[in-house]
């Protein structure tokens, strides 16, 4: 196989491209966010990036707070309006119809419309360069009932999650395995 080589550069992916919310009740705004992910299970920890000149740095500096709120693919261009919008010229919860959801650990609504929205106070800010990373604790995780399914498992298939890879926006295809299905012994059992 052939291989090009480029410059270094952002090209880890795909990544989930998610809507943070901050701010209060009163005066919320959405960042559209892709560089984020998970840092640790316990506790349970995330990370996001975030550009120091971006209006949502330093209302989540100041609050020490935010959502991360899981877009479906059907909210995909309201999820880049949000990256393309600021807040300090207009509501983003208004010019993209989005409802405020009232928050159980934090004091920043979330997105109702998102199915999937992660409560995170701010444990630490560490200056990256273009970007600060925002290192979160999860302090808690609201999800669409219809999420879940008889058995009590989350189906995050069913939340038709968008990703984002150099600068596109894509839905995430079927299923292929789940974890350890590469070593998981096979049932001897008749059909």
């Amino acid at each position: 196989m052939e291989k090009t080589q480029l410059k270094p550069g952002t090209l880890l992916a795909p990544l989930p491209s998610v809507m943070v919310s901050c701010g209060t009740e009163e005066k919320a705004n959405i960042i559209t966010i892709a560089w984020t992910g998970i840092i640790s299970t316990i506790p349970p920890t995330l990370y996001i990036s975030v550009r120091p000149e971006r209006h949502s740095y330093s209302i989540m500096k100041e609050t020490g707070e935010f959502v991360v709120n899981i877009p479906s693919a059907n909210l995909a261009k309201r999820t880049d309006l949000c990256g393309m919008k600021t807040g300090k010229k207009e509501d983003k919860f208004k010019t993209c119809g989005f409802t405020k959801l009232p928050s159980a650990k934090v004091n920043c609504p979330g997105i109702e419309e998102c199915l999937i929205n992660i409560e995170c106070k701010i444990r630490q800010i560490i200056p990256m360069g273009s970007h600060d990373m925002f290192i979160a604790d999860i302090v808690s995780v609201s999800v669409d009932s219809n999420l879940i399914d008889k058995d009590g498992k989350l189906r995050v298939d069913k939340a038709d999650p968008i990703a984002y890879a150099h600068g596109e926006y894509f839905a995430l295809g079927k299923k292929i395995g789940s974890f350890g299905f590469s070593v998981r012994k096979k049932s001897n059992k008749k059909k």
